[in-house]
């Protein structure tokens, strides 16, 4: 789908990313989740599933504080306090040592239950809401929403896939 241009769009994006998304993960066996074998989001380090599962998560929370602090009008610090939008390897790294103590089936869920709170934001704002006025900076609530949700998914998905593939024997020896 082309990036999306109003409420439905968006919703549509955001469950058809996620779910393609989920499949893929799903199929991790729980032993490979935490070894440091994909690219990581800052130049030359690397990660593991697990960590790319706690990026998601991270980026999914600041969504949900994004929204909160915006409804009480209260200021926002965008991306997240004590980072700029130049720092975003850093940000990433501090998503991985936040949630390194879960398990990957606690990740999932953690995942899960953001993309769901996520989505009841968006089915509850009209599209004059989403796309129709700047919500930070030049940017709507529905395109700051979708930067961090589906397009995220769509490259977590192609990692995961590229993975998977190179590791194609050692998750079946396990499953």
């Amino acid at each position: 789908m082309a990036v999306p241009k109003n409420k439905e769009e968006l919703i549509q994006e955001i469950e058809n990313s996620y779910v393609k998304l989920k499949q893929d993960l799903d199929t991790i066996p729980v032993e490979l989740t935490k070894i440091k074998e994909l690219e990581g989001h800052a130049k030359g380090t690397e990660m593991s599933v697990s960590n790319l599962v706690a990026y998601l998560i991270g980026w999914a929370e600041l969504v949900l504080k994004w929204h909160i602090k915006k409804e009480k009008e209260e200021p926002v610090d965008f991306p997240e306090t004590g980072y700029k939008w130049n720092e975003l390897g850093k940000l990433a790294q501090k998503f991985y040592i936040d949630y390194e103590t879960l398990d990957y089936h606690e990740l999932l869920g953690k995942l899960e239950k953001h993309i769901n709170e996520i989505l009841e934001i968006v089915k509850g704002k009209t599209n004059e809401e989403l796309y129709e006025q700047p919500w930070y900076e030049k940017y709507t609530q529905g395109k700051m929403i979708q930067f961090n949700t589906s397009s995220p998914y769509k490259n977590a998905r192609a990692r995961v896939r590229k993975w998977k593939k190179l590791n194609k024997e050692r998750i079946s020896m396990l499953k």
